[in-house]
C-alpha cells in the first residue's frame, strides 16, 4: 500500500481542494455582493454597510482562531491540505478528530504517530463525510416539524423543557468528557487513563469560567468572542508545560 504522506502531497489533490476553496470563496463574494444590494435597496448608507463589513471581519478572527488550532491537529492524520478542506466548508474537529481517530485505532489498531497508508486516510475520510450526511438532511426537512414539537413542549411545561434541554447539553459534553478520560493504551500494550488530557480538560474549563467573570464583573462583552480560542491557546500551553514536567 502506498504511504498516505506521498498520497497528500499529490499535485491533483492540490487541484481538487483549490477548486474547493474557489467555490467557497466565490459563493461568499457573490452572497455579500447580493446582501450590499439589498441593503442599499432597503435605503442603508454605504458608510453604514462599510462599518457592517468591517465589525463582521473582526468578530470572524476569534472563530477563526480556534479553527486554526483545530486545522493544526487535524493537520496530523491528513496533511494541511485535506485538513484545510474539511474545516474550511463543513467540518468541525470536535467531531472530525474523534472520528478519524477512532478509524484509526479501531480499525486498523493503529495510532495517530504511526505510519498512516492511504487506505487509512481514505477510510476515515469516508466515515467523517458520511457522519456529515445526516445533519444536512435532518435539518431542511425535519428542522420546522421538529421545532414546533419543541415549541408545543415548552408551551405544555416550561419547568421540563429547561430540563430536557440541559439534560441534552450535559449528554454532549458527556459525550467528549469520557473520550478524555477514558483508559488509552500505549505501544509496550500498557492501558492507563491520561492525567495529560484530564488536566488539559480541566485548565481549558477554569479559563472559560474565568473569562466568564471577567466579562460578567467587567463587562467586556467584546471578549466573548475571544474566550474559547484563547481558553484552547492556554490550555494547549499547558498540555505542553505537564508533558515537560513528566505528566502522561
Amino acid at each position: 500500500m502506498r504511504i498516505a504522506v506521498v498520497f497528500l502531497s499529490a499535485w491533483w489533490l492540490y487541484l481538487i481542494v483549490g477548486i474547493v476553496f474557489l467555490y467557497v470563496l466565490l459563493q461568499s463574494v457573490v452572497f455579500l455582493l447580493k446582501a450590499r444590494k439589498k441593503a442599499l435597496a432597503l435605503g442603508f448608507e454605504h458608510k453604514d454597510i462599510g462599518k457592517t463589513i468591517l465589525s463582521s471581519v473582526v468578530f470572524s478572527i476569534a472563530p477563526s482562531l480556534a479553527i486554526l488550532i483545530g486545522l493544526v491537529a487535524l493537520s496530523k492524520v491528513f496533511g494541511p491540505m485535506l485538513a484545510g478542506m474539511r474545516l474550511g466548508t463543513l467540518g468541525a474537529v470536535t467531531y472530525e478528530l474523534p472520528a478519524a481517530i477512532n478509524v484509526i485505532n479501531g480499525v486498523y489498531k493503529a495510532n495517530i504517530g504511526d505510519t498512516l497508508t492511504s487506505d487509512m486516510v481514505v477510510t476515515a475520510l469516508w466515515v467523517m463525510t458520511l457522519g456529515c450526511i445526516p445533519p444536512l438532511l435532518i435539518i431542511p426537512l425535519f428542522f420546522k416539524k421538529m421545532s414546533s414539537k419543541m415549541e408545543s413542549i415548552k408551551e405544555k411545561n416550561k419547568a421540563f423543557s429547561q430540563v430536557m434541554m440541559d439534560a441534552i447539553f450535559l449528554g454532549m459534553i458527556s459525550a467528549f468528557i469520557g473520550y478524555v478520560v477514558a483508559p488509552v493504551e500505549n505501544d509496550l500494550g500498557e492501558t492507563y487513563i491520561s492525567f495529560l488530557a484530564i488536566l488539559v480538560l480541566l485548565s481549558s474549563a477554569v479559563m472559560i469560567m474565568l473569562f466568564g467573570v471577567i466579562i460578567k464583573k467587567y463587562r467586556l462583552e467584546g471578549l466573548k468572542n475571544y474566550a474559547l480560542p484563547m481558553s484552547m491557546v492556554i490550555a494547549m500551553t499547558l498540555a505542553i508545560l505537564f508533558a515537560h514536567m513528566g505528566v502522561r
